[in-house]
């Protein structure tokens, strides 16, 4: 699944504008020019780059109209809930992913036939302590891929937050329920956000 990440920064970059500098031509005695005696009649000339430079450049911030400044932020907006859709989609397919596991793991077949044990073996490797879809990797996962569409933003952070309990109520709907290892997985996540908000001095609330 193609993720966006830092979405918004097309729609940042319209604010500002460098403005052109403007070429301005100087004369400048040649190298070998005649010190003490005549000095030559022409000039060396020069151009300035417009790309040189400069601490006399100048920035312009865009006046934007209304309806122009409404068009940016509604894109903005829409950006960021399309991130927060994506999160919960994502999050909903994990947790069934590990439900499944878990399911394979107890012996049973998501498609009504048999489990082989080596099919069985697999999935209760998957499901333990350092397993891929066991708890800690998979919380893991989550709090990674809701901070790197927040961008380290304690707002946008508590956004995500919302939108990955709510892509695994979505999956526990579907599910009938979430088992046991999915709940943990679920309060590990959560657990990993109190940390975050912590260490940025804020309260999860």
């Amino acid at each position: 699944m193609s993720i966006e990440i830092n979405g918004y920064n097309s729609n940042v970059n319209n604010y500002y504008d460098v403005s052109k500098v403007n070429n301005t031509k100087e004369e400048v005695k040649p190298e070998n020019a005649n010190t003490t005696g005549k000095t030559s009649d022409t000039a060396v000339v020069y151009e300035k780059s417009a790309n040189v430079s400069s601490n006399k450049a100048t920035y312009e911030i865009n006046k934007k109209s209304s309806t122009d400044r409404a068009t940016i932020v509604e894109q903005m907006k829409k950006a960021e809930a399309d991130n927060r859709q994506s999160l919960i989609n994502m999050v909903r397919e994990m947790m069934n992913t590990q439900a499944g596991k878990q399911k394979t793991a107890d012996g049973f077949s998501a498609f009504g036939g048999t489990v082989t044990e080596e099919a069985r073996r697999k999935a209760q490797e998957s499901i333990s302590e350092d397993g891929y879809w066991g708890v800690k990797q998979t919380s893991q996962r989550l709090f990674d891929f809701a901070s790197a569409l927040a961008g380290d933003d304690v707002g946008k952070m508590k956004k995500m937050q919302e939108a990955m309990n709510k892509g695994i109520n979505q999956a526990a709907e579907k599910l009938g329920g979430l088992p046991s290892i999915s709940q943990q997985t679920q309060e590990a996540a959560n657990n990993l956000f109190e940390e975050y908000y912590k260490s940025k001095g804020v309260g999860q609330n």
